[in-house]
């Protein structure tokens, strides 16, 4: 019995290297659906924040609403971001003004709870009577501080900005 030299061995290990390729490519499509998976979380993030911005700003609104004779009193032109010390008005009788410094009090309370560095403005818009309420947060949670509303998230909170005519 001859044994030949030129006869066609089979391949060994050719399947693993298959599987290790299939293992690479699938790994990678892996990666790519857990970067998806991220992108779509932060989205609903942003999306909830502008909700909650919104609902804020309209609540604002309602309050100016409701308290007419402050108003007209000028004691909603220009609420800042700051938090008032105030009176209790739902358990006392306030008078308009002390109601307005009480919604500017409880309304920033509530944006610095709901929203990341969450505050709000009310400013009468000059040479009108509308006045413009903005929301602000720090959507990307950077730590940011500005409150010019520029749109560049490396310096300015994201803002939501609502005009109302009382």
């Amino acid at each position: 019995m001859s044994i030949r030299r030129n006869s066609i061995l089979p391949a060994h290990g050719f399947t693993l290297l298959e599987v290790m390729v299939a293992l690479v490519i699938f790994s990678i499509g892996l990666l790519g659906l857990a970067g998806l998976q991220a992108r779509g979380l932060q989205s609903n993030a942003s999306a909830y924040y502008r909700s909650l911005a919104t609902i804020q700003a309209y609540d604002m609104a309602d309050r100016i609403r409701s308290n007419p004779e402050g108003v007209s009193n000028g004691n909603y032109d220009n609420l800042t971001a700051i938090i008032p010390p105030t009176a209790d008005c739902i358990t006392n009788t306030c008078d308009a003004a002390t109601l307005a410094r009480f919604d500017h009090y409880e309304w920033n309370s509530e944006n610095a709870r709901q929203l990341p560095s969450g505050r709000g403005t009310v400013q009468l818009v000059p040479l009108t009577s509308q006045y413009a309420i903005t929301v602000m947060w720090d959507e990307d949670r950077t730590g940011v501080v500005g409150t010019n509303c520029s749109g560049d998230p490396t310096v300015d909170l994201k803002c939501f900005r609502l005009v109302i005519d009382p």
